[in-house]
């Protein structure tokens, strides 16, 4: 399938969303595989495409003055896809947890395994008040998708992150025009990429498998400037694994204090 923005609905409604297409150069490093960034990227993308498709998209949902704001997610990569090679992403909807629409993705490669897995958990705002809305009234007429799983029961995933302590500045970012997104605030890409520039090239060239959790709390607006802090986690042995690293993250607005996301990131060598 391809999303087509003047017709959502050409091959029809469909329960799960896919795409098939090469790695392309933009979202490779210098490993020749693809960024965890890229898989935000891809997985963004595939989720509008799917919410056009089900009638839930952008101006449909602007009509009733509301808008789909991503909250949380988990995604892990077992396997990083090289530079062009063909994988499909796809992603499906998986019913309601309170106040949460809860969204699964995964992408595939070309013998149909899943290199990467993800799981979302989505607010309707109410655009004025910008306060979340109940979505059972939006996710009933939705796929329920039940009993298909992009991670399992034991990985968790798009849960609620600790507070950690000790964490430490290690720099401060502007939200600028890039930076920002059609509602207005900092799009949820830019974090991961910011947590990737935190830690530098090194650690991400050589990883094998990741994992990245973030909860999005508060939202960025443009000309806000937010400290990122972060610490290493110690294994639950209380060492260090010489070939897994485990960070925490979290994003403090300068002006007030308040926590506008926070994360955790496990590389595996």
């Amino acid at each position: 399938m391809i999303c087509d923005p003047a017709n959502p609905k050409a091959s029809g409604i469909v329960d799960v969303w896919q795409e098939t297409f090469p790695v392309r150069f933009g979202a490779i490093d210098k490993s020749d595989r693809l960024t965890m960034d890229a898989v935000f990227q891809y997985f963004q993308e595939a989720a509008i495409c799917h919410a056009e498709n089900l009638g839930v998209g952008r101006e449909e949902m602007a009509r009733t003055g509301q808008v789909w704001i991503l909250s949380r997610i988990s995604v892990l990569i077992n396997r990083r896809p090289n530079y062009n090679e063909t994988v499909t992403v796809r992603t499906w909807p998986r019913g309601g947890e309170k106040l949460f629409a809860m969204r699964d993705f995964d992408i595939r490669d070309s013998s149909g395994e899943a290199a990467v897995s993800g799981r979302s958990a989505w607010v309707i705002l109410d655009m004025e008040k910008r306060r979340p809305l109940r979505p059972q009234s939006v996710m009933d007429a939705l796929p329920q998708n039940e009993g298909l799983n992009a991670l399992p029961p034991e990985a968790g995933g798009a849960a609620a992150l600790t507070e950690r302590d000790n964490l430490k500045k290690a720099s401060e970012r502007k939200a600028f025009y890039t930076d920002i997104d059609y509602n207005g605030h900092v799009n949820n890409v830019r974090y991961v990429q910011w947590i990737e520039d935190t830690l530098g090239s090194r650690l991400f060239e050589k990883a094998e498998k990741m994992r990245l959790d973030i909860n999005y709390m508060n939202e960025i607006l443009g000309g806000e400037a937010v400290e990122i802090l972060y610490t290493p986690i110690e294994d639950e042995n209380g060492g260090a694994d010489a070939s897994a690293y485990h960070f925490a993250f979290e994003g403090k607005k300068t002006d007030n204090g308040q926590t506008a996301f926070r994360a955790e990131l496990r590389l595996g060598m």
